[in-house]
């Protein structure tokens, strides 16, 4: 009976051991990458990205709304007049990748770029 019992209890110990390890695994912090937009340019203007590491982009506008898309990374966030957006993702594909202003801020509005290069 003691042997049932203690086959049993080593397996419920291997299942909870399992579960804890898995669960309490880190996840790595996401960078945080602020960006300036103003009329008509993204501060910086190129910016590097590990595929796979988490990433916090923090859009501050200096004056109207301005928003950043950038499709091939699912990265859509637009900012109010003199406010601040966040959004977060995590860069899946390596390449570079060009992002658009989106909320039209005036005659240069098209030349509004800004360029992620993601890198192993």
């Amino acid at each position: 009976m003691y042997r049932k019992y203690k086959g049993l209890a080593i397996a419920a110990l291997l299942v909870l051991m399992s579960v804890f390890s898995v669960s309490t695994i880190a996840q790595p912090a996401p960078q945080r990458i602020e960006i300036t937009a103003t009329q008509f340019s993204f501060a910086p203007g190129e910016i590097t990205l590990k595929k796979g590491q988490p990433v916090l982009l923090v859009l501050k506008s200096q004056d109207v709304a301005h928003g950043l898309r950038v499709r091939e990374l699912n990265v859509a966030v637009k900012v109010n007049e003199h406010g601040t957006a966040q959004v977060q993702f995590t860069p899946q594909k390596i390449g570079d990748f060009v992002g658009h202003c989106y909320v039209f801020c005036g005659r240069g509005h098209g030349s509004m770029v800004l360029t992620f290069h993601v890198v192993n």
